[in-house]
């Protein structure tokens, strides 16, 4: 889509510094450059000097006119998604990216339309027939130029029902629709781990948490009110960090400015938790948070060492005391690059089984649902290799004895910060009793333990 208000706007905006967008295939093939999907292998000097090192997803683009910026784009799952955003000023000199407000819009726009389209990648009709009504839908989402809805999911693919104004003037603009029915709630606090585990005594290993509470309110009525509160053990760091969803009424200052940015101290928000909000008609993520919690749910040891044409693996597992032990799944997967197919394998566990990848390149150790009453668990192996050919994975970091082992896990209602929604404190001002329910989860995101007997990419160095 174009919008020829919105040029018109940045024309006058920008002024001697506005850089006219091109026709759509020579952007497209400019985006491609820049995106290093095509001419990879070339070196360009405007795109893949050392001087330009990109560290988010707004780009340059170069075009016969100038450098085209802002211009965010992001490539997922086979397709691009990107959109330019209006610069309210001069872009010279370029300003921070945190005060252009139309790059929050566009990319909150374009995770919108990949929440859309995304699931029906795999399925090239159905993929087809939505790409079809994204013009449609964006009519409704962004009629303008400036983002209304971003989620795309919720609008109505065709042109009878939109209403001009909705029926009730008090309905907000993010109820798209109302429900009849009974009145229930559906709460899910998903916590997702991330850590970086080397073993080493001159580096610091690290673990972050993030959390995010996901709400689906079927609630008769244009406007009604609803109340939830996170609830945290007495003994529980605070949640920090805390970003609020726009239909969220009202919340106590100091809960969005205790940032994690900061070590704890006396002043940090401790609770009560509570979020007054009109809920949307679709699910959404009422709030994000993080948390610095004291240790991370499982402790590990990684050495792999090679002696001739053979390398030894020794891995050991400790779950902590305090993390509930039961999974429903916890595997751990140790890659093997640059290297050939194994070719013989010899290997002892302690628990749980030991599988190999088709392509003879990943071992996946599965620990299966819980870790025995000691809480430990250990492989010891014995690896060869066969001649490498061009379909085995490669990896520039991972180089030599530069390798890790990743875990996989999910544990079901539990969470590290041990957040959880009390029911009995979710309010709704609407007759009857409602149903409410309320789950929770934790899940590993890039849980990765390092060999300690090879140096390996740091986070950070202590001086």
């Amino acid at each position: 889509r174009r919008f020829p208000t919105v040029e018109l706007r940045a024309e006058t905006f920008n002024g001697p510094t506005h850089v006219p967008i091109p026709s759509d295939g020579a952007f497209l093939k400019a985006l491609l450059s820049e995106l290093r999907l095509v001419d990879e292998h070339v070196f360009l000097e405007q795109r893949d000097t050392c001087t330009r090192i990109n560290h988010s997803s707004v780009h340059s683009v170069s075009t016969p006119a100038g450098e085209l910026w802002p211009v965010l784009a992001f490539h997922k799952s086979g397709l691009i998604y990107a959109c330019v955003p209006l610069v309210e000023g001069s872009l010279e000199p370029r300003p921070p990216l945190l005060t252009v407000s139309g790059l929050s819009q566009g990319l909150a726009l374009l995770l919108g339309i990949m929440d859309y389209v995304s699931p029906s990648r795999k399925n090239e009709a159905e993929l087809n027939a939505k790409i079809g009504q994204l013009r449609n839908l964006l009519i409704q989402a962004c009629p303008l130029g400036t983002p209304l809805n971003t989620n795309i999911r919720s609008l109505n693919g065709s042109f009878e029902d939109i209403q001009e104004m909705p029926v009730d003037k008090d309905q907000p603009a993010w109820r798209s629709s109302t429900y009849k029915g009974k009145a229930q709630v559906n709460v899910c606090i998903t916590e997702k781990v991330k850590c970086m585990q080397y073993d080493q005594r001159d580096v610091v290993d690290t673990w972050q948490v993030y959390g995010a509470v996901n709400c689906k309110c079927d609630i008769e009525g244009s406007a009604p009110n609803v109340t939830l509160s996170l609830t945290l053990p007495s003994n529980a760091p605070p949640l920090q960090d805390i970003v609020v969803h726009h239909c969220v009424t009202s919340v106590d200052p100091a809960m969005l400015v205790s940032t994690s940015a900061e070590p704890l101290h006396d002043s940090v928000y401790n609770g009560p938790y509570k979020f007054p909000f009109i809920p949307p008609s679709e699910s959404f993520d009422l709030c994000y948070y993080t948390s610095q919690v004291p240790v991370p749910p499982i402790l590990g040891c990684y050495q792999l060492v090679e002696e001739g044409s053979q390398i030894k693996i020794m891995v050991n597992l400790k779950l902590h005391e305090s993390i509930k032990n039961s999974f429903e799944y916890c595997e751990a997967r140790i890659p093997f690059f640059n290297r050939g197919p194994i070719a013989q394998l010899e290997y002892k566990v302690s628990h749980g089984q030991l599988d190999l990848s088709r392509e003879k390149s990943l071992l996946v150790w599965v620990i299966g649902q819980k870790f025995p009453k000691s809480l430990e668990v250990s492989l010891t192996g014995t690896v060869s290799f066969g001649t490498a050919g061009k379909e085995h994975p490669t990896d520039y970091v991972c180089t030599g004895n530069t390798t890790y082992v990743k875990l996989y896990f999910r544990i079901p209602d539990f969470t590290l910060t041990g957040c959880y929604v009390d029911q009995h404190s979710v309010q709704i001002f609407v007759p009857g009793k409602p149903k409410i329910t309320a789950s929770r989860e934790l899940i590993s995101s890039d849980y990765y333990i390092w060999n300690s007997k090879a140096p390996a990419p740091m986070v950070y160095k202590p001086l």
